[in-house]
């Protein structure tokens, strides 16, 4: 960046303009979609924070008035006559400061997905976001239009560019048209996460703050909603790519930066770009507390994957309203793994665990679930379901005489533990929690009003293999998941002596297959695994195909990888 220069009064020598300091505040905040009441009081609070802490700008994540993603409210006329209201209502908080607020704008037929610049107290200018993306989770051209035109401000002497999310994801964007003209770059953003995404957003800022050759401040979402779940990660980096303060992940906080910016000298005239003056009554004068050091910590893979399953566990059960989840305690990995995520999220006093054997249940998993109830200090219960076996049994041996016991007599203890699990939800307000990892989903090694019954799958987009990595990353200081839990063979236990193996090849050569045919949209003919042949290739990719409709009736789910089942990936239950 040019620097300026000016003359001091005595000599007349040109010496180095110090620039202008301005103090940043990134609300890195928790919304809710329709929670008009609740977001203003974010807003409102991270204000007087800002103000206390004499920042000059606050910046707000992308649509926080009505909470991300609205969806299909957009279309209703009443959720944004109370966007617009609650726009007004939080305005007055934003005296003293510079904001950047994102909301709903409805101008004539045209709704935009808009950032307000709230100046003193005032709406005085608004950016639309004009990259729209409509891939993966996206739905975006639905509800919006594109803007035309970005815009800047002036403050303080330096020119301020305004940015919203995918906007600043192509460098050939509005950011590169509005580098020329500026001196510092904003974006405020609602970009949700999946397994290594915070590493790959902010590589792609640091390219972009070299490309641009001007600082970027951009902020993030942070919290739950349905099956995403936001990261935050908010930061600032300098026109060199360094950073310069960063947000923790899957914490809702407020981030503080003091950059020093020198207007470029010769500014070319900024055509085709809406541009706006913003003044503070406040000034700056005096002096303000020195910012303390950032506390940023880096995650591991599996604490990044646990920290998604849990905050968005945790949003899932208190936004709708519920505060105990109950689940079945199968003595496996799995069930483990989901119990000790929702201790995480939501206390060991709000979960509850079921032990419901059969006759089929071996007394080592029995034990390991008990185990497993007194090392997370849960609440337990045990129904044995030998009775209503016998019971389904009588009802049926006319029709079922001259058969075989197989499929649908496994399936119906499954749907007799879903019947129990679903009456104590029913009788007591408890939301009942799956237990199904991705890989079992894919295949459809699940059972439809049985396993799949309940309110929330927590490990649903969590492939097998990564479920035994986040289980050993859980026992690293101490014993969580007991340790036979770990090195036991899969069993659904529904026959005598049956493994998951009978049905399935082992989940280290299924999962390699699953990814590049889910995740990578690769062919049959293109997915090569070692120890695999070509049919059996061919044959978990027909289990996929065969159990879309399993997966269309099973419940939401956190999403931490790239491609998940629901949003991500829509396909046709009936297709050849």
């Amino acid at each position: 960046m040019a620097k300026a220069t000016k003359k001091t009064a005595k000599s007349g020598k040109a010496v180095p303009d110090p620039g202008t300091s301005l103090r940043l505040a990134l609300a890195q905040v928790n919304g809710l979609v329709g929670g008009f009441e609740a977001n203003a009081r974010k807003v409102e609070s991270a204000c007087a924070t800002a103000l206390k802490m004499g920042a000059d700008v606050v910046l707000f994540p992308e649509l926080m008035v009505t909470g991300y993603p609205p969806e299909d409210l957009l279309l209703k006329k009443s959720f944004i006559k109370d966007c617009q209201q609650t726009l007004k209502k939080i305005a007055p908080c934003t005296r003293g400061l510079t904001a950047v607020i994102g909301f709903a704008e409805k101008q004539g037929k045209h709704l935009y997905n808009s950032a307000a610049l709230m100046c003193d107290g005032k709406h005085v200018a608004t950016a639309r976001k004009m990259l729209l993306p409509n891939y993966g989770v996206f739905d975006e051209k639905r509800y919006f239009t594109e803007g035309d035109e970005p815009l800047r401000f002036s403050l303080k002497g330096v020119q301020i560019g305004l940015t919203i999310c995918e906007d600043i994801w192509e460098e050939s964007g509005p950011g590169k048209t509005l580098s020329k003209h500026i001196d510092l770059l904003l974006n405020i953003s609602s970009s949700p996460y999946h397994k290594g995404k915070g590493k790959a957003r902010r590589q792609m800022i640091i390219k972009r703050a070299k490309s641009y050759k001007c600082p970027i401040a951009y902020v993030n979402l942070v919290g739950g909603q349905d099956e995403l779940v936001f990261d935050g990660e908010s930061l600032v980096v300098d026109a060199k790519g360094k950073i310069i303060t960063q947000g923790n992940s899957f914490e809702e906080e407020i981030i503080f930066a003091d950059v020093t910016l020198s207007p470029k000298n010769g500014k070319p005239s900024a055509k085709g770009i809406k541009s706006y003056k913003a003044r503070l009554s406040r000034t700056n004068d005096k002096k303000v507390s020195t910012l303390p050091p950032g506390a940023y910590l880096e995650k591991s893979e599996e604490e990044e994957v646990y920290s998604a399953l849990a905050l968005g566990t945790c949003d899932y059960i208190h936004k709708n309203g519920f505060s105990k989840v109950v689940l079945g305690l199968s003595g496996g990995i799995d069930s483990s793994l989901t119990a000790a995520i929702a201790v995480g999220a939501l206390g060991a006093e709000n979960v509850i665990g079921v032990l419901m054997p059969s006759l089929h249940s071996s007394q080592g998993s029995i034990d390991d679930s008990k185990a497993l109830v007194k090392n997370l200090g849960i609440k337990k219960y045990i129904f044995p379901i030998v009775g209503a076996m016998k019971a389904y049994e009588y009802t049926l041996k006319k029709l079922f005489k001259d058969t075989e016991s197989g499929l649908a007599e496994e399936n119906l203890q499954a749907r007799i533990r879903g019947n129990i699990l679903m009456a104590l939800s029913n009788k007591f307000g408890w939301m009942v929690l799956t237990t199904g990892n991705k890989s079992e989903v894919s295949v459809g090694y699940c059972t439809l009003y049985g396993d799949m019954a309940g309110g929330f799958a927590v490990i649903k987009d969590v492939p097998k293999t990564l479920v035994y990595k986040l289980s050993h990353w859980l026992n690293e200081e101490t014993e969580i998941i007991p340790s036979n839990v770990l090195t036991k063979e899969p069993s659904a236990e529904l026959r005598p002596d049956q493994k998951d193996t009978d049905s399935l090849p082992p989940y280290d050569l299924l999962d390699p297959v699953l990814l590049r045919y889910i995740e990578e949209d690769l062919s049959v003919e293109e997915i090569k695994v070692n120890g695999l042949s070509k049919a059996e290739i061919q044959r978990i990719a027909r289990l996929v195909d065969l159990n879309e409709y399993k997966r269309r009736q099973g419940p939401p789910g956190v999403k931490i990888t790239p491609k998940a089942f629901g949003k991500d990936r829509r396909l046709p239950i009936t297709r050849r």
